[in-house]
């Protein structure tokens, strides 16, 4: 159930390259481990508790971290197309 409501928007990143200003707001970079190898994912969710209920079921004590990323867009406006531009006359 946890994992039909996550969009991973970018699995297994870098996060000093990848976690920039253009994410949505609602968007939390996690950290877990892997054969003792941190791993990052830039996920959206409505609401924190949903990431952290799915990631930490998966990982339990492999889960390392959850923190708010440096997205700043609007979450209803992001990803979507940009508006046409209508023709002149």
């Amino acid at each position: 159930m946890g994992w039909t409501q996550l969009k991973i928007i970018k699995e297994d990143c870098d996060p000093n390259v990848d976690n920039t200003t253009d994410l949505p707001n609602s968007c939390y970079l996690v950290t877990y481990k892997v054969d003792d190898v941190e791993h990052y994912d830039l996920v959206v969710a409505p609401k924190q508790s949903k990431i952290f209920d799915a990631y930490y079921d998966k990982y339990r004590e492999n889960f390392v971290t959850m923190v708010q990323s440096e997205g700043r867009a609007n979450p209803k406006l992001w990803g979507s197309p940009p508006p046409k531009e209508k023709k002149k006359k």
